[in-house]
């Protein structure tokens, strides 16, 4: 007997921002207040549809605590720590924009960062779509 499987569909997105909200992570709901105000800060930036879209997902634990809100930008690898709303609206503009991380934001950098920063046909060529 044969099933078939039922896939749930996701709209085509760019970039995933995965942001912790876990309760060890920051203080007084800031990192879930973070979360709550990204759906507003994406449209208005024209990040909610078409070729730059970001999917923005809550993460229980990083395990990385007491430096958040901590939000980690896929599929670079990227990862910033004490994203106030003010850093939020720089990451937006510099880098889910501009292409560029704000480094001073930064606190690790995933495998493929490297990838990502190499000239922009290198990282087609890899099949990273940064």
């Amino acid at each position: 007997m044969s099933s078939t499987l039922e896939k749930p569909s996701i709209a085509p997105y760019r970039r995933h921002l995965l942001i912790c909200t876990g309760s060890r992570c920051s203080e007084d709901g800031q990192s879930q207040a973070l979360f709550d105000s990204l759906g507003d800060k994406f449209k208005a930036a024209g990040l909610n549809a078409g070729d730059l879209r970001v999917k923005r997902s809550r993460v229980s634990c990083f395990a990385a605590c007491r430096g958040g809100p901590i939000v980690c930008v896929q599929p670079e690898g990227i990862w910033y720590c004490q994203v106030t709303p003010e850093n939020m609206d720089r990451i937006i503009e510099q880098h889910l924009l501009g292409g560029r991380p704000v480094d001073e934001l930064v606190f690790h950098r995933g495998p493929s960062a490297a990838l990502c920063e190499a000239p922009a046909p290198a990282c087609a060529e890899e099949g990273h779509g940064c």
